[in-house]
């Protein structure tokens, strides 16, 4: 018994990783995103973080940033990603668990760490920052990403 449960789990994980995909290298952004008044580095940074988000955020916050109710917070226009920047950083790098309030909903759900060296975590919270109506507008650098994660 026990074996056929870790055949069904390794048949499940190889058919999630879906090898006949192709990854994109032309980026399609979410709705809402202007990039009118973004400065090259940051609009550069939103871009290669769109890649990062679409291969490891897109399935449980969804394309639309919106997540999974009651499962997986939302990053459209998320109060707690605009009010806690550190905390979102820390979570992308190192993982997150426990209860978190987002737009008045309480969530408890686990995000495992992602393994982001710390310029993929600046590119993804870059491109959350500035997408699905979020508007921080600052670039937030590998450096800064560094200096919260050692603090």
């Amino acid at each position: 018994m026990k074996r056929l449960l870790k055949l069904t789990l390794v048949f499940m994980v190889v058919l999630s990783c879906n090898p006949k995909e192709k990854k994109k290298t032309k980026v399609d952004y979410p709705e809402k995103t202007s990039f009118s008044s973004l400065s090259p580095d940051l609009k550069a940074s939103m871009e290669r973080g769109k890649l990062v988000y679409d291969d490891l955020c897109l399935t449980c916050h969804m394309a639309n940033g919106k997540g999974a109710p009651g499962a997986f917070p939302p990053l459209a226009q998320s109060d707690y990603l605009k009010n806690y920047q550190e905390e979102s950083i820390k979570g992308i790098k190192n993982g997150m668990k426990g209860e978190m309030v987002v737009n008045g909903i309480t969530y408890n759900s686990i995000m495992t760490p992602l393994g982001l060296s710390d310029e993929e975590v600046a590119d993804v919270m870059n491109y959350i920052n500035n997408s699905w109506g979020n508007k921080y507008g600052k670039l937030i650098t590998p450096e800064e990403v560094t200096k919260v994660i050692k603090n």
